[in-house]
């Protein structure tokens, strides 16, 4: 017998609202199944369990992936968030379960990623006492989420839903936090569900786009760069014929270097951490400088300094779908509250061609393919050519995560990102996020390589997760990058305290017998040239793997080493 929920949500759209009596958990799960939800992360928990009682008679399409910590489920939602452009679905039980789902809450937050949290929470008769794990959901991250509400009436489930679908992917996305009394979740009622919604539209006006225009034919240093979320696969269509249309340079802000591609001759770099100085230059010297999709924050502006604060020396049109982020910071020529693609669709063939601009985009890729070329550097196992040898024989469609640390600098700086979505990194620089949204990625596309990768530490914050692929039969590849340090801290710290170190030392386990453990594969790397053989292997076996490479701490980066860090603080001290 088919359930009322999966009868409900299986009936043409203007069937839906046939009125049945369903409990609360049974009208969520019909109007998750209302917004096209494909997947839900999580961890169980009896503040919810008519959730997940409704979501048994719908496994099927609409499957509950069973994680080992709310964290590393967080990281998930977050990541089929970035993937989709719809909200990840993630569901958390009370007090604990909430509070150690934050990490990817925040993530989503300064990310801009749609996503929805439901939280179990205590019944409505104890509301305010303290009772067991309660906590107050929407005073705990009304600084952190768009909107943070509680449902106390199962009437009221639909509205509730359909309006975090439109919050978290609307203007600037981000995270939804509803909480769910267990009482509102066992009631039985009738209502309506509401049909499919979708973000709403933001298009930039005929004006500001022929301002646009007007300062690009006369510009003698342009500079585009592309970044932030609400982008698609026409977006980035539109970017790249735009570009080549204007013969503009095209650079990719930080952790979003698959908005363009970066082998085309007009890929001028990322402009992130670790920044080219000569890209560096060319925002700074910019005469017009368009930004399509990017907030601008620190990250992307080394600390601010690429652009004045708060009218920038350059021209500077801005672009961006949340009309509170024009302005934030920097004072721009032109603001134009518009998605990406609105704005590309908008200027596409109308597209003014500077004089010399071809000249520019090819120097400026020119100067990209010399910043990425290999450096010699101390050790066994070189990552500049593991990362180039996976940047040569990876499929144009593979997918690499990674969550943060100097280690991640060697994909940002060699690795080769097409005109697709295949990048995920957490803008927010959060640790742990590299093994759950490769897993994450793995569920949502199956048929397409998944290569994670991971400092040590960053590694061992979610690696308990390694057990939610074995369990769904899911065959990613986690590079561990084994130094036996927190990294980037230990840099930090040699630079500014030398020889003065504590608390960045690391005692690592065997990583390829952990993967053994868990009933993955595990393979140790020592030499470079072991690599290729290693992933080879690991590819072949179908299963989650670990690949151990054993780095020579000394390589810290890759533009210098620790000892040199050292040695010149030192000096320093000393001059």
């Amino acid at each position: 017998m088919i359930s009322r929920v999966e009868s409900a949500a299986d009936r043409p759209e203007g069937e839906w609202n046939q009125m049945a009596l369903r409990t609360g958990g049974e009208i969520l799960v019909a109007n998750l199944l209302a917004q096209r939800a494909t997947h839900a992360f999580g961890v169980p928990g009896e503040s919810y369990l008519p959730v997940l009682d409704a979501l048994h008679d719908v496994r099927a399409r609409l499957p509950f992936i069973v994680c080992r910590n709310e964290g590393g489920a967080a990281y998930m939602a977050e990541a089929h968030g970035k993937l989709t452009g719809r909200p990840g679905v993630l569901f958390v039980t009370r007090g604990p379960g909430a509070s150690n789902a934050a990490v990817g809450i925040h993530t989503a937050a300064q990310d801009s990623t749609p996503m929805i949290v439901f939280v179990g929470q205590v019944g409505t008769d104890m509301t305010d006492r303290e009772a067991f794990q309660e906590i107050d959901y929407r005073r705990m991250y009304a600084g952190i989420a768009k909107w943070a509400a509680q449902v106390d009436y199962a009437e009221r489930i639909p509205e509730y839903v359909a309006h975090a679908y439109r919050i978290a992917m609307s203007g600037r996305p981000g995270p939804v936090v509803l909480a769910l009394p267990e009482d509102m979740l066992s009631a039985r009622v009738e209502v309506v569900d509401t049909p499919f919604v979708d973000a709403v539209s933001a298009a930039p006006s005929r004006h500001d786009v022929e301002v646009v225009q007007e300062r690009l034919r006369s510009a003698v240093r342009p500079l585009v760069v592309a970044g932030g979320s609400r982008w698609d696969d026409d977006a980035r269509a539109a970017l790249r014929r735009f570009s080549e249309a204007s013969g503009l340079p095209v650079a990719c802000a930080f952790r979003h270097q698959d908005l363009f591609d970066n082998r085309h001759p007009n890929y001028a770099g990322d402009v992130g951490i670790g920044i080219n100085p000569k890209l560096a230059a060319r925002v700074r010297d910019a005469d017009v400088l368009l930004v399509i999709g990017e907030r601008l924050g620190e990250m992307t502006t080394s600390g601010y300094t690429l652009l004045d604060v708060p009218v920038p020396k350059q021209w500077l049109a801005h672009v961006h779908p949340g009309a509170d982020e024009l302005g934030r910071v920097y004072q721009p020529a032109v603001a134009i509250a518009a998605t990406p693609g609105a704005f590309l669709e908008a200027i596409d063939g109308h597209a003014a061609r500077p004089v010399g601009a071809a000249r520019i985009a090819s120097s400026a890729h020119d100067e990209y393919e010399a910043w990425r070329a290999p450096r010699a550097v101390p050790g066994a196992v070189d990552l500049w050519r593991i990362v180039q040898w996976l940047d040569e024989r990876l499929p144009d469609d593979a997918i690499l995560t990674n969550g943060a640390g100097n280690y991640a600098t060697w994909v940002h700086r060699a690795f080769r990102y097409g005109g697709k979505r295949r990048q995920l990194a957490p803008y927010s620089g959060s640790m742990g996020y590299g093994v759950p949204s490769a897993i994450a990625a793995k569920v949502l596309h199956p048929g397409r390589t998944v290569v994670s990768w991971n400092g040590d530490g960053c590694f061992q914050m979610n690696g308990q997760e390694l057990a939610t692929a074995v369990q769904y039969a899911l065959p990613v590849v986690f590079v561990v990058i084994d130094n036996g340090m927190y990294g980037t801290i230990r840099m930090h710290q040699e630079r500014g305290y030398p020889g003065r170190v504590i608390a960045t030392g690391l005692k690592n386990p065997d990583f390829a017998a952990y993967a053994r453990a868990f009933g993955g594969f595990g393979a140790t790397v020592e030499m470079t040239a072991d690599f290729a053989a290693a992933f080879d292997a690991a590819r072949k076996s179908g299963k989650p793997a670990i690949i151990h490479l054993k780095v020579d701490p000394d390589v810290i980066t890759p533009a210098t080493t620790l000892s040199a860090i050292r040695q010149k603080a030192l000096a320093d001290q000393q001059a």
